[in-house]
């Protein structure tokens, strides 16, 4: 794990003991802090308790503040409305996460740089993407922040390292010392607008990545979206990059990079590896190599000529969008927990879906949008909905998963929604499988 003098003696209070705050425990009691801690899962407590018999069980609710260097919230945390926000001010402790404990922890680690990649859509794949470009180049590379494992759980890089971290608009707020040596900003669309003061507030939050880069840093940014293109206006000689400037007939080569918004993630790696003086030729090399992650445009399977796509990941009507765009011929499963009542975002590539199956609680609405360009089916439920996409589907045809919504409402999170996906795909192959087997005998 990432130890540092700099918390030495120091006091910090933690509030909730799922992993990053646990990881967070960890990393401060062996770097020689004084921490309290709180959830309000007793089973959370009870583990914190066994793995630091010294550690302070205390409610930051109740306990007095005054006196502590820092209160560790979750990003899941909505400081916009949680009364410890006030008790937290009234008693002067800063409110941070483990991002800023990182960055913080910096100046005790062997020289290294820092890659932050945020946006709306796509932090994930490009955040991937580069650790990826950098492996292939013999660089040694971690990720963490939003993806993999907590960063201060993961042992210190050797000299000349990067630390590549994917960042939400949340873990932003919570960090206030993080100087990229290389800070990235996709694209920004209306989203998690309940924990800002509308779309401005959410557009500053990810602008404030930038305010923190020391001059001679570098910004790239993706200037496809006005918003981008706002924020680039006030960060001094940006590297702009657009989608566009990744033709197609190169994409073709990279087989799990396929539509408009991985052109985007694309760009972006390549201003990124650029940044951080890679070998050019070699960096394009590893791009063919590059496999997805789970959930995010994810080639899950194909049979008889079909293809099998799970990107559950895509949460709202812009991240659904450019995967719309990537395959002429789509069955599209879309549905679930809105974000919104309608899919307008989609509008300009459905005359690329041959047939629409909606489920969750969207379903009805969405249908009613649908039936009006598009055959659709009202499935439901995710096997009624592969299983009819599986019947209609033809060679060359592809099932897509990018429901355009959250998972909520049938699953815990996107990662069972695109599990399930993956499943039930999977055991209807091998029945197909076994019915042909049996036909033939």
């Amino acid at each position: 794990m990432i130890v540092s003098p700099a918390f030495a003696a120091k006091r910090y209070c933690i509030l909730g003991l799922a992993r990053s705050g646990l990881a967070t425990l960890d990393a401060l009691m062996a770097s020689g802090a004084q921490c309290t801690a709180w959830d309000n899962r007793a089973e959370a407590r009870e583990t914190a308790v066994a793995n630091h018999p010294d550690v302070v069980i205390g409610d930051p609710m109740e306990i007095d503040l005054a006196g502590f260097d820092g209160l560790i919230v979750s990003p899941g945390v909505p400081l916009n409305r949680h009364p410890v926000a006030d008790r937290a001010r009234a008693a002067n402790v800063p409110i941070i996460g483990d991002i800023e404990l990182f960055a913080l922890a910096r100046p005790s680690l062997p020289p290294h740089r820092v890659v932050g990649i945020t946006g709306t859509n796509g932090k994930s794949t490009t955040t991937a993407l580069i650790h990826h470009i950098l492996d292939e180049a013999g660089v040694p590379a971690i990720m963490g922040g939003n993806i993999g494992l907590p960063i201060l759980s993961q042992p210190p890089l050797p000299e000349g390292g990067v630390y590549v971290l994917e960042l939400s608009s949340y873990q932003i707020d919570l960090t206030f010392s993080l100087d990229c040596d290389v800070a990235v900003l996709l694209n920004i669309t209306p989203d998690h607008l309940d924990r800002y003061d509308g779309f401005a507030g959410y557009c500053a939050a990810k602008a404030r990545l930038f305010g923190m880069q020391s001059d001679a840093h570098v910004a790239v940014i993706a200037i496809d979206d006005d918003q981008t293109r706002a924020i680039a206006a006030t960060v001094s000689a940006p590297v702009e990059v657009h989608a566009a400037d990744i033709p197609a007939a190169d994409q073709a080569a990279w087989p799990t990079l396929q539509g408009p918004h991985n052109a985007q993630n694309i760009a972006v790696a390549l201003g990124v590896a650029h940044a951080l003086g890679l070998d050019e030729a070699q960096t394009r090399r590893s791009l063919a190599t590059y496999a997805s992650l789970p959930h995010r445009m994810e080639r899950t399977a194909e049979h008889r000529g079909v293809l099998y796509v799970n990107d559950s990941k895509a949460t709202n009507p812009a991240s659904t969008a450019p995967a719309l765009g990537a395959f002429p011929r789509i069955h599209w499963i879309v549905g679930g927990l809105p974000k919104g009542d309608n899919l307008d975002e989609c509008a300009e590539h459905f005359d690329h879906v041959v047939h629409a199956y909606t489920i969750g609680e969207a379903g009805p609405v969405f249908a009613d949008q649908l039936e009006k360009v598009m055959p659709v089916t009202r499935a439901e439920m995710m096997a009624n909905a592969v299983q009819s996409a599986m019947d209609n589907a033809v060679a060359g045809d592809v099932v897509l998963l990018s429901p355009a919504c959250a998972s909520f409402d049938q699953f815990r999170d996107f990662e069972a929604r695109g599990d399930c996906f993956r499943k039930i795909v999977n055991a209807l192959i091998a029945n197909d499988d076994n019915q042909q087997e049996e036909a033939a005998q």
